[in-house]
């Protein structure tokens, strides 16, 4: 007979299968690849699917949040590596997969992801060339959206400290692969946008797998680029490599080398043309200045202005003379009223009292004022004032003197 401890209900077998799952160090993160089949979306936002291989499949959940993070549409047959942890759906004892994070796999399906992607964003707008901006001829400051211990980074600083050294470096670091790494770079263009720090902006990421670069197909980063006001050039992977930022750019280039060549011009280029308009300038003036001369020259023989210059000349003698008639006159008259003055001033200098006294005249005052010496009476003080003194007085008696 069968001890009761061996017997388990059917709820606590699959919580404890639940549990063993979920608690293994492996299969609590794993990346799974596979092809779906049998997706369905739910109207809840849900996914619903399976992943299988040449021999196997097992189901698959991605629940809403996750699901609104996918940046292409699932279709069955699309080969997928998918970031999940694997669980029981205790309920039905079913065993399944809960996908964090999809993307293609296989050059099939990330090609079908990438074009689904482009034509819904190029409908929007976003790659539209009247959208696009020049890039700035002499930019002060270059800004890098770029991994700060990646070799993109070391080449773009290599280029510009040849080629344009007075070109200042301003890096934005962010991470260019993993799960975090699109928000990432689309909150640093924007910031490093919104800051007007830079002059022209550099997003670059060294070569890598299709997987590698996939990051930059994020529809995120695509309308950071698009809203970005800053010019923008995309420098992802290499040459043969394209990503939805290089057609919502404004400028692609090939390699991160390649962006450090756009973004900034080649001193040495710039000084030789410098040099070849200042030689071009000097040339045009050297040339100007003798047509003006030879044209100066011509019109100076020109019997117009010879007759011209006659006359000129003679007037202008003409005129010296009368103003030495001028000059004459006005000296004369000067003189004329220069004498009548001074005859004024001596005719006035008599007239002055001061004048009388000094020739052995005086004033009799009374009270302060002139008087009259038949006005005044005996015992009255009076002032007798002179040149250079005044002698006070008192009258003793006054005597009316005969007239002759």
């Amino acid at each position: 007979m069968m001890s009761e401890r061996n017997v388990i209900t059917v709820t606590a077998l699959n919580r404890y299968v639940k549990s063993l799952l979920e608690h293994d160090a492996v299969l609590t993160d794993i990346r799974l690849r596979g092809e779906i089949s049998n997706f369905v979306h739910h109207r809840s936002g849900h996914c619903y699917f399976s992943l299988k291989d040449s021999a196997c499949s097992v189901k698959a959940v991605m629940f809403r949040g996750d699901a609104q993070g996918l940046r292409f549409e699932p279709q069955n047959g699309m080969l997928v590596v998918a970031d999940c942890r694997v669980s029981l759906f205790e309920r039905d004892g079913s065993f399944q997969v809960y996908v964090e994070h999809m993307f293609p796999d296989g050059q099939g399906s990330i090609r079908l992801a990438f074009e689904q992607l482009k034509a819904r964003l190029e409908k929007e707008g976003l790659f539209d060339p009247a959208h696009k901006k020049p890039l700035p001829p002499l930019p002060a400051v270059i800004g890098v959206v770029t991994s700060a211990t990646g070799a993109a980074l070391q080449d773009i600083r290599n280029v510009l400290s040849r080629r344009f050294p007075l070109a200042k470096l301003v890096l934005a670091p962010v991470n260019v692969q993993g799960a975090e790494a699109a928000g990432e770079i689309a909150a640093a263009i924007t910031r490093l946008d919104e800051s007007g720090l830079a002059d022209v902006m550099v997003v670059a990421r060294g070569g890598g797998s299709a997987e590698d670069l996939w990051v930059f197909n994020d529809e995120r980063i695509a309308r950071a680029a698009y809203d970005c006001r800053t010019p923008l050039i995309s420098a992802i992977g290499h040459e043969i490599d394209f990503t939805i930022l290089d057609f919502a750019a404004d400028v692609r280039a090939p390699t991160p080398s390649a962006a450090a060549e756009l973004a900034a011009p080649d001193i040495r280029t710039l000084c030789e043309n410098n040099e070849y308009f200042y030689e071009n300038i000097h040339r045009l003036l050297v040339n100007r200045l003798q047509m003006c001369y030879n044209k100066y020259q011509n019109m100076a023989q020109h019997p117009l202005l010879q007759t011209t210059g006659r006359f000129v000349q003679k007037e202008s003698q003409r005129i010296a003379q009368l103003s030495d008639v001028l000059q004459k006159q006005a000296a004369r008259q000067l003189d004329v009223r220069r004498s009548r003055l001074e005859e004024n001033i001596r005719l006035a200098g008599t007239l002055d009292p001061r004048a009388v006294l000094a020739r052995g005249y005086a004033v009799l005052r009374a009270q302060g004022r002139p008087a009259d010496a038949q006005q005044l009476c005996p015992g009255q003080a009076v002032t007798v004032e002179t040149a250079d003194a005044l002698v006070e007085c008192t009258v003793d008696a006054v005597r009316r003197k005969e007239l002759r």
